[in-house]
């Protein structure tokens, strides 16, 4: 059996950067923690980290279990809380994750009847990912991943609950504002804006840009949707956009890109995992458009 004392110490050592600093959130000496970990590798007969200078190494062993430890402390953690909300009366607990920048506002709509209707249930969201979404599920990290590009995989199951266009947004006043729908070689002056994602996952490339082999004179990135608009309404970038996100906003334009880029929001979870509350949400989420 594995102890969790040194899954706990590794995973703390990642993300502090530092046995000193790594001891300090777990509140023990710095002797402890290399005592625990000594112990360890005596019993199990490998070496988890090498010393280079000041700095520590992980060997195969360690980095095995550093994996280990962000797949299992993430899931007794959760086990925790959720044996807590028994204690108190508590019926369980949601954590959804969000691979939809934009989708935020159409959460909230399904959020606040969901917290009506289930007061006895914790809801949590959350957009950092250790190893991205769909390991996070896996990982029982979370509960729901809500996103616009499922991946298969056994043990995992989607659902689409709305349906849109990725369009172009640009300045009323911009001259793609007068096309009924541009091409991939009119990007070619253009300043690009998206949200801080790799462009093997951005549509505008994959399914746009690249097989054409054009590019915009300009790609650079921003974190929020309303930034993102009053960047795009002011003519200084133009922006790859859902077409939902677009009504109501002003000095602002949604153009077709090509023949159109057909999107669908999905909400995955694994497989077998089903509980009334967690049916209640995904109910919920089919019935609220965009």
């Amino acid at each position: 059996m594995i102890d969790l004392q040194p899954l706990a110490i590794l995973r703390e050592i990642d993300r502090t950067g530092s046995l000193t600093l790594a001891a300090e959130q777990l509140n023990l000496t710095q002797s402890a923690v290399s005592h625990a970990i000594r112990r360890f590798e005596e019993r199990h007969g490998v070496r988890l980290w090498e010393r280079e200078g000041h700095k520590l190494r992980l060997t195969l062993a360690g980095d095995y279990l550093l994996a280990l430890a962000m797949r299992v402390l993430p899931q007794l953690e959760h086990g925790a809380t959720v044996l807590e909300d028994y204690a108190r009366g508590r019926r369980g607990a949601i954590r959804v994750g969000m691979e939809c920048h934009p989708c935020q506002d159409w959460l909230m709509r399904v959020v606040d009847p969901f917290l009506a209707t289930w007061p006895d249930v914790e809801l949590d969201v959350t957009t950092a990912f250790q190893f991205g979404g769909l390991a996070a599920l896996l990982s029982h990290e979370i509960d729901i991943l809500v996103t616009p590009d499922p991946i298969e995989r056994p043990g995992v199951e989607y659902k689409a609950v709305f349906d849109y266009e990725l369009v172009l947004a640009v300045a009323d006043d911009h001259p793609f504002a007068r096309k009924r729908r541009i091409e991939p070689e009119d990007m070619a002056g253009e300043v690009l804006i998206t949200y801080p994602v790799p462009r093997e996952r951005l549509d505008i490339y994959t399914r746009f840009l690249a097989p054409a082999h054009a590019l915009p004179r300009r790609h650079r990135t921003v974190e929020t949707t309303d930034l993102m608009l009053r960047l795009v309404a002011s003519g200084r970038a133009v922006s790859a956009t859902p077409d939902w996100l677009l009504r109501g906003a002003k000095g602002v334009k949604g153009v077709r890109l090509g023949q159109g880029i057909a999107k669908s929001i999905h909400l995955g979870r694994r497989a077998g995992h089903s509980a009334d509350y967690l049916e209640g949400f995904l109910h919920l989420a089919a019935t609220i458009r965009s």
